[in-house]
């Protein structure tokens, strides 16, 4: 991913975490989800360079920080970035987060205490049941499909991501969100993320949504096929004064579907 540049390197725990920091003014930070990386927001996060100092980074295990062989779940992606705002000396940012990084910027701000200006959540893991019938099926056979032939997993992994797209992405625009998870380590790291989906994480944070300390907008794809709107409603019921914005003709990966609708919302919900 050329055209995606993440030059800096942030050691967590031993691991390379790789990440970008860009432009000048406010802090505003971007998290992504999975099974992703920071790439999702490069339809979004160059409509801020202008006005913002934008931080983007891979989380541990996805994209180009490390695939590890170890505890890549969302007991740790929330000490990661918890550690990556010391790091940038960022104590009140303004922060954006998509799927699992909904979840990772939930538990760094009510589990480990670090506050924000603004928290945009879209499409967010963030309350419980979630996991879908492939994420179940997968969690009791990681083995089997960490040593699937790769012909067989260049089919899988387009297949699964082009679920959370609504419109018809071709495939040289679906190429970087596969080529991370595709050979060695990418398969293994693929399943092992999911292996180590747990709804306990998001159980952690859940009762506390009613103490988040920043307005909060809720950005949620009409027509996401892997967490239903519903449960986006549902979750501004918890969040004192928590904005609700469905997104038409959008999918779980609204920055595809409809960046122009992130951005707008963004500009709108950004303090001055």
């Amino acid at each position: 991913m050329t055209d995606w540049p993440l030059p800096q390197t942030y050691r967590f725990n031993g691991h390379s975490v790789r990440y970008a920091v860009r432009g000048d003014g406010p802090p505003l930070v971007f998290v992504h989800g999975t099974p992703f990386s920071s790439y999702v927001w490069h339809r979004i996060a160059p409509h801020f360079i202008t006005t913002h100092r934008i931080h983007y980074f891979d989380l541990l295990g996805y994209g180009l920080s490390e695939k590890i062989d170890g505890d890549v779940s969302l007991g740790v992606q929330n000490e990661l970035l918890a550690q990556l705002l010391d790091h940038w000396g960022l104590a009140c940012p303004d922060v954006v987060a998509h799927d699992f990084g909904g979840a990772t910027a939930l538990r760094a701000h009510l589990l480990n205490g670090k506050n924000y200006r603004s928290l945009t959540l879209i499409d967010p893991v963030a309350l419980t049941p979630w996991g879908s019938p492939f994420v179940q099926h997968v969690r009791q056979h990681e083995a089997a499909f960490s040593g699937l032939p790769d012909y067989i997993q260049r089919a899988i992994v387009p297949t699964y991501i082009r679920g959370a797209i609504k419109r018809e992405i071709p495939d040289e625009e679906l190429a970087p969100y596969v080529q991370p998870w595709l050979g060695d380590p990418g398969q293994a790291a693929f399943y092992r993320q999911i292996a180590q989906m747990d709804e306990r994480y998001t159980r952690e944070a859940e009762g506390l949504y009613p103490t988040i300390r920043c307005p909060v907008q809720i950005l949620w794809g009409e027509d996401d096929q892997w967490i239903p709107i519903e449960r986006g409603r549902a979750l501004q019921q918890l969040i004192p004064g928590a904005q609700f914005h469905p997104v038409p003709n959008a999918g779980h990966l609204v920055q595809e579907d409809a960046p122009e609708a992130i951005v707008a919302a963004l500009l709108r919900f950004l303090p001055l």
